[in-house]
């Protein structure tokens, strides 16, 4: 069975064709600048050279088109026709309170997708034109709703509610959510493996660091919390996002620099976090080489990001009164065995070792903590494709 895995973003659309039967990435690619002049596609099929497109896209609907086209292409192809494809998943950002599992998709389900608007409106939107895109050109191919809010509906109430007056909500459903629900699902899942834990008595925290980052508690495979919130600005310092803070700040703000609510709610989503403190860079990299340099600024955003990260490490460890594995995903998480150590340089009073040396030259999946740790220490590189593959063939083989 080949599904086609799509991850449409508000100008780009990213896309894996996979063979279910050895779980093998027969092409991947990217549509960028959808809707913006110099719109390109980058097709890499396996075993074959890759085939980069120069042509306008208006849309989703053109973007799609030429993922099909590059996937039947004489020369750069890896089907002979559409109708090999056997499904479609779909990561959709935000699914509210709605969804609790992926869902084979219908006009219902659309509808509730076009509610979750005002909580991602930069990401939903464009998750319904793909997937309307791909019921045009398919037709009679199930398209499947892969959502990165419902791996934490978990979440018991004391965890995701919020102290405002209930009503809100209420009326709203103003709560927390969290994101990365997929790579969080694959990677816990993968850590209880890896560990050699018991799926039905583990206890395991997350850290997913990239430019966006969040940290979950898992236990027994069940999201308990979430760094995130009702939008992905709430949790750990990232790239450019603020995290937690004072709401007054917004206030405060808003009236000494006389800008608007939204203006404020920008500037914390692209121009704070790491960038906003070193005022060089959003690439850890460069802050990195910048802090080997002697910049103070580099280095105290460095400082406050670990900081924060291991702050809700150690708050998930009390939330489920222990802890079996710490495990680390994505760019930051996977690649820097730097931050890696001086994140957990704050848990030596738990016993805690990491193998200095493994961790710091350490790009793969396994353990990098010593056998002496009184916690195992994981590096799983996430894998959101293979997670969204496997969710829409369970479905489609399952209805």
């Amino acid at each position: 069975m080949k599904i086609l895995v799509i991850n449409c973003g508000s100008s780009s659309l990213k896309y894996q064709l996979i063979d279910m039967e050895n779980e093998s990435v027969v092409a991947k690619g990217i549509c960028e600048r959808i809707g913006i002049e110099g719109s390109k596609l980058t097709h890499k099929p396996a075993g074959k050279d890759t085939l980069v497109v120069e042509k306008p896209m208006k849309d989703h609907n053109d973007a799609v088109a030429m993922v099909m086209d590059a996937l039947q292409d004489e020369t750069s192809g890896v089907i002979s026709d559409i109708n090999e494809i056997k499904a479609v998943g779909h990561r959709v950002l935000h699914g509210g309170k709605f969804f609790s599992d992926s869902i084979i998709i219908n006009d219902e389900v659309k509808e509730v997708i076009k509610a979750c608007f005002e909580l991602g409106p930069l990401h939903n939107p464009a998750n319904l034109i793909g997937i309307e895109a791909c019921e045009k050109i398919m037709p009679n191919t199930p398209q499947v709703a892969v959502f990165d809010t419902a791996f934490h509906q978990t979440m018991p109430e004391k965890a995701y509610m919020y102290a405002i007056p209930y009503e809100y909500y209420e009326k709203y459903n103003i709560r927390k959510y969290g994101f990365h629900g997929t790579s969080h699902s694959y990677v816990s899942k993968r850590t209880i493996e890896v560990a050699g834990l018991d799926k039905d008595n583990s206890k395991v925290i997350v850290c997913h660091l990239g430019n966006g980052g969040s940290v979950s508690a898992v236990v027994n495979g069940k999201c308990v919390d979430t760094s995130m919130g009702l939008t992905p600005l709430e949790g750990l310092i990232m790239g450019t996002r603020s995290g937690d803070l004072d709401p007054a700040v917004v206030q405060y703000i808003a009236h000494k620099e006389n800008l608007s609510l939204e203006e404020v709610i920008e500037i914390l989503n692209k121009k704070s976090g790491v960038l906003g403190i070193s005022g060089i860079s959003s690439d850890f990299r460069d802050l990195i080489a910048k802090k080997q340099e002697g910049d103070e600024r580099a280095t105290l955003a460095l400082d406050a990001f670990e900081y924060r990260v291991a702050k809700y490490i150690g708050s998930y460890i009390t939330a489920m009164n222990g802890v079996d594995a710490i495990v680390f995903t994505a760019g930051v998480g996977e690649n820097n065995g730097v931050v890696r150590e001086k994140v957990l340089d704050y848990f030596g009073y738990l016993g805690i070792k990491l193998d200095k040396e493994k961790n710091l030259n350490y790009r793969e999946e396994g353990i990098v903590s010593t056998a002496d740790s009184s916690v195992k220490v994981c590096v799983i590189p996430t894998n959101e494709e293979i997670a969204i593959a496997r969710e829409t063939k369970a479905l489609v083989e399952k209805y």
